[in-house]
């Protein structure tokens, strides 16, 4: 029986060429560290504690705030998970009611569920003919807060999975008049700031809560986060406190070195980092825009790190091409939609991997042919329905001896009892609580024709809901 390190050294050696997370791209030459056994130790003299910094680690941190622009800054060794569930946590109280981005991670949703919070859902918008959310609104966030006063705190998802960029400064001023935080998931923009071709830094735009996850576009090793604190309108001390309760107690000082080491690129070596990242990034996007069946796809506000490639042209699925670059080319692609790919790019991206991904989409684009307009794939529904919240998700778990099973098809009306979602990218297509509508279901069994895997669910192609909704 193969080990799973057996099993990491001997995909480590073969060909196939990563377009996914982490960002240091299994270079870990970059970072200049040692093997990790040979580093890995717990809290010995001389070293610190990361619940109670006052040495090194401290010192660490605070030039992870300076690099980011931040107030205060945070190591987080569970993840970026860990972090929003802390700044939820600890930028309410039980029973708050919170507005919370429609698109967000399914973490902001389990902490709603943990803490007690009702919230309020703010739906981003749709761009029907690339089929892809897109930013959510500073208007729409000012017309959330005059219309629910009881508002305590706001949570949006900038940049997304997908590479949406929203406005945060325009957002921070509109949710700052009403004197309440922000908090934003910046997870997948750790690379943010540091170079013009990049948006600037949710620290940077006022946000009062950022998390940003560095493995996924960094060279730092998987589980590592940041969260950053600025301002006065939350209370730093209990999100701290939660902090203490939710991280590990035993903290890997291999993950922390990761995080330090990435630092010290970012502080010293920026430039020599990106300029040549950007430039390939640059030259693959051009290439990539030539494409004819196939379509590379962006938003007015994006990320151009994230590599989107639309079959929404093509007489090919998505979940096809992503198993042609992972079959014939040995290219693995992050994430397959309903009618695109994602591949993730990171400064630890290589030339030769960019070359490899632009030829073989160029040799696919030749062999497609163009869907004629009757078979156009075209999304009947937003990638995100919105949502009629019947029940908080934390008032579900009261009513277990009320829960039976439901065929997709036969959920239409019911109230769900459990999660319903894509992973990646984790963005709950239904919450417990909520009425599942037709077009949640009707989503449901598309993806679930499309082959993709959707989880949150005990049974397959089955839904927990309420026996009286």
């Amino acid at each position: 029986m193969h080990t799973i390190y057996d099993r990491l050294r001997e995909y480590s050696s073969s060909d196939y060429y990563g377009f996914h997370m982490p960002g240091h791209k299994r270079k870990m030459n970059m970072l200049g560290m040692e093997p990790p056994y040979a580093i890995d130790i717990t809290e010995i003299d001389g070293f610190d504690d990361l619940h109670h910094a006052g040495g090194i680690l401290k010192e660490a941190q605070e030039r992870a705030a300076k690099i980011y622009q931040a107030d205060e800054t945070h190591f987080l060794i569970n993840g970026s998970s860990v972090g929003i569930l802390s700044a939820v946590a600890g930028a309410t109280k039980r029973g708050d009611t919170v507005l919370v981005a429609r698109n967000c991670h399914k973490s902001v949703y389990h902490a709603i569920e943990m803490f007690g919070l009702t919230p309020v859902y703010l739906m981003p918008g749709f761009d029907s003919s690339v089929q892809l959310n897109t930013e959510v609104s500073a208007e729409d966030v000012g017309k959330a807060l005059e219309m629910e006063p009881g508002i305590r705190a706001v949570i949006i998802v900038s940049p997304t999975y997908d590479g949406v960029v929203s406005d945060v400064e325009a957002i921070a001023e509109a949710v700052h008049e009403k004197g309440i935080p922000l908090i934003v998931d910046g997870a997948h923009g750790a690379h943010f700031g540091f170079h013009p071709y990049f948006p600037r830094h949710s620290n940077a735009e006022g946000a009062d809560v950022v998390i940003n996850s560095l493995h996924k576009t960094l060279p730092s090793l998987t589980q590592t986060a940041l969260l950053h604190m600025n301002g006065d309108l939350v209370c730093r001390e209990k999100i701290r406190r939660y902090l203490h309760m939710l991280q590990s107690s035993s903290p890997s000082y291999v993950l922390m070195a990761s995080m330090d080491s990435c630092m010290e690129l970012l502080e010293n070596g920026r430039k020599a980092l990106f300029d040549p990242y950007v430039e390939h990034l640059k030259e693959l996007r051009e290439r990539l825009k030539e494409l004819k069946k196939l379509q590379l796809v962006e938003t007015a506000g994006y990320d151009r790190s994230k590599i989107i490639i639309s079959t929404g042209n093509a007489d090919i699925t998505s979940s096809r091409l992503y198993q042609i670059l992972l079959k014939r080319y040995h290219l693995q692609m992050e994430m397959t939609a309903g009618t695109y790919v994602l591949a993730m790019t990171s400064v630890g991206d290589t030339p030769e991997g960019m070359e490899r991904l632009a030829a073989a989409l160029e040799e696919i684009d030749e062999e497609c042919g163009f869907l004629s307009a009757g078979d156009k794939k075209v999304l009947k529904y937003p990638c995100l329905p919105k949502p009629d919240v019947l029940y908080n998700s934390s008032d579900i778990e009261g009513m277990r001896d009320m829960i039976r099973e439901a065929e997709f098809a036969k959920s239409v009306g019911c109230v769900a009892a459990e999660y319903a979602y894509l992973y990646p990218p984790g963005i709950p297509l239904i919450v417990p609580g909520e009425k599942i509508t037709q077009e949640a279901a009707d989503m449901l069994q598309w993806y679930q024709e499309m082959g993709l895997s959707i989880e949150g669910m005990k049974k397959e192609r089955y839904i927990e809901v309420l026996t009286h909704g």
